[in-house]
C-alpha cells in the first residue's frame, strides 16, 4: 500500500540565505514544490506567496516560484502571528489589542 507524499510549504519556510548555496538551496525547494503542483496534486496562489528577508547581512535574494517572481515583502502572517522583516511585535501587539478592544465593546453592550 503506497502514500503520496507531498512536499510542505513549511519545508522553504527558513533557511540560511546568507550564502550562494544557501539561496540555491531554497530555490530548488522552491522548484521542488512547483514540479509536485504541476503534477495535478494542488495549484498554488502564486500571489499568495512572498519572501520575508530577514537579518541585517540578508542578500535580498529573488525566488522564482515556477515562471513567478516572489514578491518580497516587509510583514506576514504565519500560524495567525504577524512577523515582520525586523522581527518585531509591534504590529502582532497592536493587531492583538484591537481584537481585545473590540471584544470588549461587544461585552459592555450585552
Amino acid at each position: 500500500m503506497g502514500g503520496l507524499c507531498a512536499p510542505s510549504a513549511y519545508d522553504t519556510k527558513s533557511g540560511v540565505a546568507g550564502t550562494p548555496d544557501g539561496c540555491a538551496a531554497i530555490q530548488r525547494d522552491l522548484n521542488r514544490l512547483e514540479k509536485w503542483a504541476g503534477n495535478g496534486f494542488m495549484e498554488f496562489n502564486k500571489w499568495k506567496c512572498g519572501v520575508l528577508h530577514l537579518g541585517r547581512n540578508n542578500p535580498m535574494h529573488q525566488y522564482m516560484l515556477g515562471a513567478t517572481q516572489l514578491e518580497s515583502r516587509c510583514a506576514e502572517k504565519d500560524l495567525e502571528v504577524l512577523v515582520d522583516n525586523k522581527l518585531s511585535m509591534s504590529q502582532q501587539c497592536a493587531l492583538v489589542a484591537k481584537a481585545a478592544n473590540g471584544i470588549l465593546r461587544c461585552l459592555l453592550y450585552v
